[in-house]
């Protein structure tokens, strides 16, 4: 089994910065990413990155939000900037143990229970 661990979310304006962090304890895991859903709409992928690094990104969130790992930590983090109401969801932390990196919901095996992310306008 794996548990995830999310924080960092939080109240922000339109166009600010927030740092999510998701920490993993138990199995040992090899590809994490960041799936976010906002009310009344389907869940959708952020970011994922490999145990060697290979990163995705959605297109929505490319150049402005950044996926990393700190592996002694078994922590993975998403930085994002310039952030949209729009954006405004519970943001999910997703662990596989899978060695081959995914950007489906499917691929992910564990779940973290998620960080509301408010964006004001």
């Amino acid at each position: 089994q794996v548990q995830l661990v999310e924080s960092g979310g939080g109240l922000v304006q339109a166009g600010g910065s927030l740092r999510l962090s998701c920490a993993a304890s138990g199995r040992s895991t090899y590809s994490m990413g960041w799936f976010r859903q906002a009310p009344g709409k389907e869940r959708e992928f952020v970011a994922a990155i490999s145990w060697s690094g290979i990163i995705y990104y959605a297109d929505s969130v490319k150049g402005r939000f950044t996926i990393s790992r700190d592996s002694a930590k078994r922590t993975v983090y998403l930085q994002m900037n310039s952030l949209k109401p729009e954006e405004t969801a519970v943001y999910l932390c997703a662990a596989t143990t899978n060695l081959i990196i995914t950007t489906t919901q499917g691929g992910f095996d564990y779940w973290g229970q998620g960080t509301q992310v408010t964006v004001s306008s």
